[in-house]
């Protein structure tokens, strides 16, 4: 099954017109710059929509952020799932970190093409920022314990949303030893993908949440 646009649209009725141009727009900048870049595999390329928008987009079905939250992009790589979430979320502000300057290079194109007001990328660590968020979200980038470990002391203590501040990580596979080894008494909850969407691809994708 190939995933477009429309697919986008289904799962999404709500979005406004601005967000439909906006997720339209992805796809024609993702294959200009990832023909001078590579930001995203070669092989997933024509596959975007699947495998980067919507899988970013499975945050959304899990959380609708309030207007104000500020959310942190923990190796966003070429921008997700933090471009796609901006997207929908527009009154939610979003900074966006990749310790290579080449992604953030092509990061900032897109969001400044698409016009997104919400969005900061920067080359930085995790380990150097100083400012606190309502929620951390990211996708493939290491182990929920080394997660953890880089942003535990990166959440705000007041809490706005409709659940505590934490961290949200998309991930694939089987998780079991990687959970375990989480300190015991941590709040972790684990979402299959496939509880949101109908395609293959998702099956053995989950969203892990942890409460930090």
């Amino acid at each position: 099954m190939v995933t477009s646009i429309d697919t986008i649209k289904e799962y999404f009725p709500s979005l406004a017109g601005a967000q439909v141009s906006q997720m339209e727009a992805l796809w024609d900048l993702y294959q200009e710059w990832n023909a001078k870049i590579n930001v995203i595999s070669r092989k997933d390329i024509d596959q975007l929509y699947l495998k980067h928008v919507l899988h970013s987009l499975s945050i959304a079905k899990y959380i609708r952020f309030v207007a104000g939250s500020e959310i942190l992009d923990l190796g966003t790589g070429g921008g997700f799932p933090g471009i796609p979430m901006a997207i929908f979320f527009p009154d939610v502000k979003f900074h966006l970190i990749d310790g290579t300057a080449k992604k953030i290079r092509v990061v900032n194109e897109v969001v400044e093409s698409l016009g997104l007001h919400n969005v900061k990328a920067e080359q930085i660590r995790a380990e150097s920022l100083k400012k606190k968020y309502d929620f951390i979200i990211t996708r493939a980038v290491a182990q929920m314990e080394q997660l953890r470990l880089w942003t535990q002391n990166k959440v705000k203590t007041k809490h706005s949303n409709p659940i505590p501040n934490g961290l949200i990580a998309l991930k694939g596979g089987n998780l079991k030893e990687e959970l375990k080894a989480l300190p015991r008494g941590e709040f972790v909850e684990k979402v299959p993908i496939s509880d949101f969407f109908k395609e293959d691809y998702f099956e053995e994708k989950y969203l892990i949440y942890l409460q930090l």
